[in-house]
């Protein structure tokens, strides 16, 4: 293999300080799964599970945030452009494979919030710190971890930030891809397709910033879409 040379913004590893660079990208992810996992496991657990990830994992965010690589925002005005394609293709791929074929129905055991408290206050607390987390923490946690980490991790796995950001390879085009449709269940084939644009979008604007616009965009116009058809599956 050749060897790298160091992209302009490439900073030394922290693999000297109390935590790593590596383990500052996998920690959030990390969190973030286990409480979801504790959540559909223990499905009494899973507004407070939501709850809790969703504080621990802002709290890290912002208490690593030395170890990321410095987010650049160029091309923000694509990634709007994505966000907004991101919900239509997310929403109606999902329906017409739920409405075609039985493996790619969801559980008819999906929570709901307005079934769920009687408290009002409670209630609309929840649903807030549940708009926020899907709009705010989940793309900057999602885009940091597959696609600023781990994608250049695949390509230059000894520091992965001598690889540069959205440096063009099938290899973590494909991966990337796919690993994020593992954690997505019974919409895995849609999330691939998602996952597929946003790597495009790196790709094409070497820009992390415009994919967690895109990623939020789509999250806060599905919580819009989950609000107003009240088809809670897709939350």
């Amino acid at each position: 293999m050749s060897k790298r040379a160091k992209p302009l913004d490439y900073e030394p590893r922290a693999d000297s300080k109390a935590i790593s660079d590596d383990l500052a990208y996998v920690l959030p992810m990390g969190t973030f799964l286990v409480f979801t996992w504790i959540g559909g496991t223990w499905k009494t657990l899973y507004p407070i599970s939501y709850v809790a990830k969703a504080i621990l994992v802002a709290i890290m965010l912002f208490a690593l945030r030395k170890h990321y690589t410095k987010v650049r925002w160029n091309h923000w005005w694509l990634g709007v452009i994505v966000g907004v394609v991101g919900i239509f293709q997310w929403v109606i791929m999902q329906l017409w494979l739920q409405k075609h074929f039985e493996f790619f129905k969801p559980s008819a055991d999906v929570f709901n919030p307005f079934d769920t408290f009687a408290n009002p206050i409670v209630l609309w607390s929840f649903i807030f710190v549940r708009i926020a987390s899907a709009a705010l923490v989940v793309p900057v946690m999602e885009e940091l971890f597959w696609r600023d980490y781990l994608w250049r991790y695949i390509l230059a796995p000894n520091d992965f930030k001598l690889a540069k950001v959205g440096e063009m390879n099938w290899v973590p085009f494909v991966i990337v891809c796919g690993a994020f449709a593992l954690v997505h269940g019974n919409w895995w084939l849609t999330s691939i397709v998602w996952a597929a644009m946003i790597a495009g979008l790196l790709v094409y604007t070497k820009s992390i910033g415009a994919c967690i616009i895109a990623h939020g965009l789509t999250n806060l116009l599905l919580a819009g879409y989950v609000l107003y058809t009240k088809d809670w599956a897709f939350w």
